[in-house]
């Protein structure tokens, strides 16, 4: 990953580190020791990673410090006191329905700007990554794994439901049926299986995952940026369109990049 040593350090805070290097962002969960447990404080810095990208950055890498990508949320926040200075979930639960979806919808904002069509996000997964941890990786638009790895939906164990933006991503990924599976049971889903079903984009031994993620930025920046933001975009509407409204879609992008690659656009 990039380091201190060759990058710009944009902030460091609440278990959060953002640093940029030329075109490429790293986003690194930075509190190893609780196996990068997740807070809201912690949704409120991820939040401000993505308001606090540069306009040059194309790929932004997510990362975890120590031996998880993240196990999941901070089970202090289902106590009495929670954390300090915050409502606990409890006390969350007491409020009217509309501050309840309020507050979870405030939370959702730390996982939903990885998908913006102008970047491109890599999730490098090691260890546990359960539940949030689990929701997190399936935020970016690509993940690749260590062969170690250790995905898990348990928020049903808990008598919960995935509510971090996961539920979408996971069934576009596996289908229904896997999906439900995968959630409803709890179980983990390790390397060969996440490569198998479309979970991870490449599995690797752990000792490789950063060069692997290394190498898979720089053939994403390699390429011209406006042709990545528009094929990004066509992708991601294939499933709001029929056959022949994506047709239409991709002669509508591929005019715009004909006429730009003419000096003809506006």
């Amino acid at each position: 990953m990039t380091t201190l040593d060759d990058s710009e350090l944009v902030f460091d805070k609440d278990g959060v580190r953002l640093t940029v290097e030329d075109a490429v962002a790293t986003v690194t969960l930075t509190n190893p020791a609780k196996r990068n447990a997740q807070s809201p404080a912690l949704w409120r810095a991820l939040t401000e990673a993505g308001r606090s990208l540069p306009g040059s950055v194309r790929v932004v890498v997510l990362c975890g410090e120590g031996k998880s990508f993240s196990a999941g949320l901070d089970r202090q926040a289902f106590t009495p006191e929670g954390f300090d200075g915050e409502p606990s979930f409890l006390d969350l639960a007491r409020g009217s329905d509309e501050d309840l979806d309020a507050v979870i919808a405030e939370y959702q904002e730390a996982f939903t700007w990885w998908r913006r069509s102008d970047l491109v996000s890599i999730a490098a997964v090691q260890g546990h990554a359960i539940g949030a941890g689990f929701q997190l990786a399936l935020a970016c638009d690509l993940r690749v794994v260590a062969e170690d790895v250790q995905f898990a939906m348990r928020e049903t164990s808990l008598g919960l439901v995935p509510d971090l933006t996961g539920t979408h991503p996971l069934v576009s990924l596996v289908g229904y049926a896997r999906a439900l599976e995968i959630c409803a049971t709890g179980r983990f889903v390790h390397a060969e299986e996440a490569e198998r079903i479309g979970l991870a984009n490449l599995s690797v031994p752990a000792d490789e995952l950063d060069a692997a993620v290394r190498d898979l930025s720089a053939a994403l920046v390699a390429a011209p940026r406006d042709a990545v933001t528009e094929t990004k975009a066509l992708l991601q509407g294939v499933s709001g369109r029929s056959y022949e409204e994506q047709r239409t879609a991709e002669r509508a992008a591929q005019a715009r990049r004909l006429r730009d690659l003419a000096g003809l656009g506006d």
